[in-house]
């Protein structure tokens, strides 16, 4: 009897404490929260749709399954899919409307490296053709067109786009289609993209295109500094965008704005408009820490870059274009840049001469104008600006002002190279260029002090 009094005492015993662990991880999930444009009414885990998290098994189809039947809930509240810790082998996924998809800490999602579960895409209208091959591309891997209110989140889980596949064929000349994105957003407004670590992107990594209201806040982003084309962030003919508290490890530029390509950028004729772009930390030894091209023949108008760190990075902020782009760059604004081991702090260029085929006008010449840097110190240099405009058509109004520059032991002699340029400078070492004149009766050079409509979208506190 006493045996059998202790096992009961010891099952109650176990059943209790097992009763208490779960309330207690049931208290912690639901005390799960996370800041986001929009909250949920409607909740689901991936694993209600088949989803098995073991790095294997292909997870395709029950992301669309999730996402689709979570699409019913867009007019009654929104939902959101919560995929928890785990490996997520997946191919391309599109999302949908009022919808949230959240990454809890531990979740991995990893991208199939089976051409078979990457859809094909027509070009971009604004491109003409893939940036890789002409005939088309590949879906993203988190792919949405025509959406409202999109929300890609987590607790800092990571997205793995498993690229070393994709690179090898790239250099190898074997791709008839141009490599995925890790994200893709098409033709859509309020996104969101935040807390998340993203690896190994194929190409670009997130590229919002043709959209409008977009947040990008907290992402770390780490490919190969060899990687090919692993651009960080890329908005892309479009308005009203925020990039805050991001860092950059990559192959190519840490933020890329772009506006189309050519005739068929001049021809759909969307500018990229009203930008910001603060706390930026960026690692890329041949790239930029922010460039603006080389596909701008849309435009490019009102960028703001604040408060911007570039470690071991080829340039600061790089202004890229060619004969034949159109378009223009303008208004643009920089200032409180902390720069280490560069090899360009200023680097602007009208001969960035890639074009998308032989059909672009010669006569299309891109303006460039309005170019404002502040506040800007950098260590370890070896140039300190080489700015070629074009002939006929001088890139103007580049103000820069209160700027120090330490050089390298292997500086070179000539430190600022200018053709084709002109506007002004003040307090800046080393002394610059004779094209670019000192000027005694500024200041500094501005920065606007209104707010752009980006900066007035706040958060909510959404639990999961």
């Amino acid at each position: 009897m006493m045996k059998l009094k202790h096992s009961s005492t010891l099952t109650t015993c176990y059943v209790i404490g097992l009763m208490i662990s779960l309330l207690v991880i049931a208290a912690e999930c639901s005390n799960t929260q996370y800041p986001a444009i929009n909250c949920r009414k409607h909740t689901a885990l991936l694993t209600d749709f088949g989803a098995v998290g073991d790095g294997k098994t292909s997870n395709t189809k029950a992301f669309q399954s999730a996402i689709t039947n979570l699409s019913q809930y867009a007019s009654d509240g929104g939902a959101q899919l919560v995929v928890p810790p785990g490996k997520w082998l997946t191919g391309s996924f599109n999302l949908t409307s009022h919808f949230t998809l959240f990454l809890q800490k531990d979740a991995l999602i990893l991208a199939s490296q089976d051409e078979s579960e990457w859809p094909p895409l027509a070009v971009l209208p604004s491109y003409g053709r893939g940036r890789d091959a002409p005939a088309g591309r590949f879906s993203s891997l988190i792919f949405g067109t025509n959406l409202t209110d999109v929300v890609i989140t987590g607790a800092n889980g990571t997205i793995d786009g498993q690229g070393s596949y994709w690179w090898a064929k790239f250099k190898q000349n074997q791709l008839n289609l141009t490599r995925p994105y890790l994200i893709e957003i098409m033709h859509s407004d309020q996104i969101q993209i935040s807390n998340l670590t993203l690896l190994n992107s194929p190409s670009w990594f997130v590229h919002p295109i043709y959209s409008s209201n977009i947040v990008i806040q907290g992402l770390t982003i780490i490919a190969p500094v060899d990687s090919p084309n692993t651009d960080g962030i890329n908005p892309d003919s479009s308005t009203n965008t925020r990039i805050e508290d991001c860092y950059i490890v990559s192959g190519d530029d840490c933020v890329a704005v772009k506006s189309g390509w050519d005739q068929y950028g001049i021809k759909y004729g969307k500018p990229t408009e009203h930008v910001i772009i603060r706390r930026l930390r960026c690692i890329s030894p041949d790239s930029a820490m922010i460039a603006l091209g080389s596909e701008m023949s849309g435009g490019i108008r009102d960028v703001r870059a604040e408060d911007i760190t570039a470690i071991n990075t080829q340039s600061a902020v790089r202004i890229k274009t060619a004969v034949g782009r159109g378009g223009y760059v303008k208004d643009i604004f920089v200032k409180g840049a902390k720069l280490q081991s560069m090899k360009y702090v200023f680097w602007m260029t009208g001969g960035y001469g890639s074009h998308p085929d032989p059909g672009f006008d010669p006569k299309a010449l891109p303006e460039i104008s309005g170019i404002n840097y502040g506040h800007l110190s950098a260590e370890n240099v070896t140039y300190s600006a080489r700015l070629d405009g074009i002939s006929g058509d001088p890139f103007t109004g580049i103000c820069i002002s209160d700027v120090d520059i330490k050089l390298s032991e292997e500086k070179k002699q000539l430190q600022w190279n200018c053709t084709d340029v002109s506007g002004f400078t003040k307090n800046v070492t080393p002394q610059p260029c004779d094209l670019l004149q000192l000027k005694t009766n500024i200041s500094h050079c501005p920065y606007p002090t209104d707010k752009l409509p980006i900066d007035n979208i706040q958060f909510n506190t959404c639990s999961l």
